[in-house]
């Protein structure tokens, strides 16, 4: 038995379908991940693969407010760490963590198409730019 290559017209609409099973539940469960994989006749692991890949995409639950902090080199540039560093003293939490009440999760990615706002962040679709650690925790009590 030889283990073919999935075809990349058994992956076509994937991600799709994850962005929607996220939407429903918060996150990508393992049932979830094993459906889809099912119905595009493709590998558990090829479907687990494709979720892990994409930063917004999370196979475990998040809070109700997820807060993904741009790392790109312009908001690194302007003082991002400023604000990393604010984040995690306002809520307690390091980046990888949610809150015990389940409010926040706080993340890291890669770009988020704000650069000309730098240092920027993403609180749910909301964007956030030209931030400085004096404005967080004014941000922040609007999502409490």
């Amino acid at each position: 038995m030889t283990n073919k290559p999935t075809s990349s017209k058994n992956r076509k609409g994937m991600l799709e379908l994850l962005q929607e099973a996220q939407s429903q539940t918060g996150f990508l469960s393992q049932e979830a991940m094993a459906k889809i994989a099912e119905s595009l006749a493709v590998s558990k692991s090829d479907v687990y693969g494709v979720a892990t890949f994409y930063s917004f995409l999370s196979t475990k639950p998040q809070g109700r407010n997820v807060i993904r902090i741009c790392q790109s080199l312009p908001c690194h540039l302007k003082d991002g760490q400023g604000v990393i560093d604010s984040i995690a003293k306002e809520l307690g939490i390091k980046p990888g963590e949610t809150t015990k009440d389940g409010k926040f999760t706080f993340t890291m990615t890669n770009c988020i198409g704000e650069c000309d706002k730098a240092p920027a962040m993403l609180i749910n679709d909301d964007v956030h730019g030209n931030l400085t650690p004096a404005r967080i925790a004014q941000i922040l009590k609007t999502y409490k």
